[in-house]
């Protein structure tokens, strides 16, 4: 029987004494020595990753460069197509309008939605010159919005301030308004002034800048209803980024061809800064709505015809420098 009972316990107890046994085999394991490792340069190794990354980078954009995607001549068949392969479509600006308008009936938008052009002008001149980029204020001659510049008159005769006040002026006064302004107590969108008035209104200029009364933007003279007008009424545009003038021109429920007077109008205005020496001013123009795509135009009898005529004479007076030439020739042998 006592035999039976320790084979049993055996049994019971080998099991515990292999855990055991392992447990006591761990820390010998733990004690051995391990094989040294090989040391990894991590630095190197980025530095190696950066250097591929900018080589694979610069493969890239040469590949990209490589390729050379030239427009077809022929127009898309299809409604949808990939705009990069065909050059992109210029339309009359009759037709231009029109599609606007289709836009906004399909669209169901609001039909009293303003008419934008952006306008991309060739400000370069020789020697690296640019063209300054200029301010100015048009009277369109169908108006599109109810809406009325605030105009400050300077001046101190009183008819004068008199008839600045029934025409609708702002702010009339004379050299007491020029601490007002300075410390931003008084703020309207133009300033108009006489001719008499303006040694006083020195102090103003760095203040006033762009907005400063002077002769070319037509807000110094002694016509006070006729300035009136055309600031408190008309439309100011600038340039931007140095060649792109962004204005609104219109409404688009107005008929087009009240539209397209207002566009001849500023474009005609805008041409009046074209320096004599250069080339075409108006390079691309563009036309959209508040909610459509923009449309580019085509540029034939939209230009003032001052601007047809100055490329007519420089392209005359190639040809005569290049008859006269040979005359020179033969008078000199």
């Amino acid at each position: 029987m006592a035999a039976g009972s320790g084979r049993c316990v055996w049994r019971v107890l080998a099991p515990h004494c292999r855990w055991a046994l392992a447990g006591l085999r761990q820390p010998l394991a733990a004690a051995s020595p391990r094989p040294p490792q090989p040391v990894c340069c991590y630095a190197a190794a980025a530095k190696n990753a950066k250097r591929g990354s900018q080589k694979a980078k610069q493969e890239e954009t040469k590949k990209k460069k490589g390729i050379i995607r030239r427009p077809l001549m022929s127009k898309p068949v299809d409604d949808v197509y990939l705009t990069w392969l065909y050059k992109r479509p210029s339309y009359n600006v009759e037709e231009a309008v029109g599609m606007l308008k289709k836009f906004q009936e399909l669209d169901f938008t609001y039909p009293k939605q303003y008419v934008y052009i952006n306008v991309f002008l060739d400000t370069a001149l020789q020697k690296k010159k640019k063209v300054d980029p200029f301010a100015s204020t048009v009277l369109l001659p169908y108006r599109f919005t109810d809406e009325v510049n605030k105009v400050l008159v300077f001046t101190e005769n009183e008819q004068e301030a008199e008839i600045a006040r029934e025409n609708g002026a702002a702010v009339v006064g004379g050299v007491e308004l020029i601490k007002w302004i300075l410390e931003d107590e008084i703020q309207v969108d133009s300033y108009v002034a006489v001719p008499a008035i303006m040694p006083k209104l020195i102090p103003l200029r760095g203040k006033l800048r762009r907005k400063y009364p002077s002769t070319k933007r037509n807000s110094l003279g002694h016509d006070i209803p006729k300035m009136l007008q055309l600031f408190r009424e008309g439309l100011e545009y600038t340039v931007e980024d140095e060649r792109v003038i962004k204005t609104r021109i219109a409404r688009l429920d107005m008929p087009t061809e009240q539209i397209v007077a207002n566009l001849k109008t500023i474009l005609e205005d805008i041409c009046k800064f074209k320096p004599s020496s250069s080339g075409p001013f108006v390079q691309k123009l563009v036309i959209r709505s508040s909610t459509s795509e923009g449309l580019l135009l085509n540029l034939d009898g939209l230009l003032p015809e001052v601007e047809k005529v100055e490329e007519k004479e420089e392209e005359e007076t190639m040809e005569g420098d290049d008859e006269e030439k040979p005359v020179q020739e033969s008078v000199s042998t």
